[in-house]
């Protein structure tokens, strides 16, 4: 490893040293400096020259100046004369701009993906992105980690034997029958309307969830609107109580209270993909920390990373049964 360079920036610098802790590399250090003018500049201060260089950087609240701070960090890099830039975007929040559902409205999800390119990015990765296809939107190879071996892992420990996993949404219930199928459980979703960013109702239920515990599966939660709603549906097609997993907790507005204090809701578990809440000592943090560490570690020794997933990736775990 001592070709490999780990800088993070200023959105989730304990995620970076967890991730430098499992490669058995130092965290380097960089600096970054906001002028008067609001204008933001980077400073790396280590030697990247002909080193493979990795940056590690959430797209996380405030979430503008966490992509510019990268996309600096990135031409510090390369004017460093780096032999590559690998970003590590644990959450990257653009995904959710992934379509032209309105007229003349902006895809957010692409833009940013060329913005890295012409920053120089040679390759991206990430985990957990809100709509698959946005893989298609980088120019650059991109490595698409999963959590969904390390939020089974947490269930495997408890008993199951009355259990059903939920999707809040038709567009996540591929998912979340990939996630059923490595805890063996049935799966069920809500049938869903986004009136605005804050904003859902949820029509109806998909599968027999009565009298059963529920495992709401859902890929991230920002304000928890769409939890709360699916909650109450749950309820009303007799649901005793649920837990509530998530790849990326960015519990944004009063989604902690809504969580909190929810009386169905008998436990949240999410990842450390964005920094956790500090009032929220309830809350189950997974690490995927050493999953970025291998994956970077395969990356450097020109390894196989889809294979790092065997046994744990939905696609590796037992096939489904085909009709003939």
């Amino acid at each position: 490893m001592s070709d490999i360079v780990v800088f993070s920036g200023s959105a989730h610098r304990k995620l970076a040293e967890e991730i430098c802790s499992n490669l058995g590399v130092a965290l380097s250090p960089s600096d970054t400096q906001r002028f008067s003018n609001d204008c933001l500049q980077v400073q790396l201060l280590d030697n990247c020259r002909q080193r493979d260089v990795y940056i590690v950087q959430p797209l996380v609240p405030p979430t503008q100046d966490h992509l510019m701070e990268l996309l600096l960090m990135v031409d510090a890099a390369r004017g460093a004369s780096a032999a590559s830039v690998t970003v590590v975007v644990p959450h990257y929040a653009y995904a959710r701009s992934d379509k032209k559902d309105a007229s003349r409205i902006s895809i957010g999800g692409k833009l940013v993906a060329d913005m890295m390119a012409t920053a120089g990015v040679n390759r991206v990765v990430t985990m957990t992105l809100h709509a698959p296809q946005v893989h298609g939107f980088f120019s650059m190879p991109v490595d698409h980690l999963t959590a969904l071996g390390e939020l089974a892992e947490h269930y495997r420990a408890q008993d199951l034997s009355n259990a059903i996993v939920v999707s809040p949404d038709f567009g996540n219930a591929k998912t979340a029958s990939q996630f059923a199928r490595l805890l063996g459980l049935p799966v069920a979703a809500g049938s869903k309307q986004r009136k605005a960013d804050d904003k859902v109702v949820i029509d109806t239920i998909v599968g027999d969830v009565a009298g059963k515990r529920a495992i709401v599966l859902d890929d991230e939660i920002a304000t928890g609107g769409s939890i709360i709603e699916l909650m109450d549906k749950l309820a009303e097609s007799g649901v005793t109580e649920a837990s509530v997993a998530c790849t990326h907790g960015l519990f944004a507005g009063k989604a902690v209270e809504r969580l909190r204090s929810h009386p169905a809701i008998t436990e949240v578990v999410t990842t450390d993909t964005v920094p956790a809440p500090a009032d929220w000592p309830e809350l189950t943090v997974r690490s995927v920390a050493p999953l970025f560490a291998e994956a970077i570690a395969r990356i450097h020794a020109g390894e196989s990373v889809s294979s790092l997933f065997d046994g744990v990736d939905p696609a590796h775990a037992p096939p489904q049964p085909k009709l003939f």
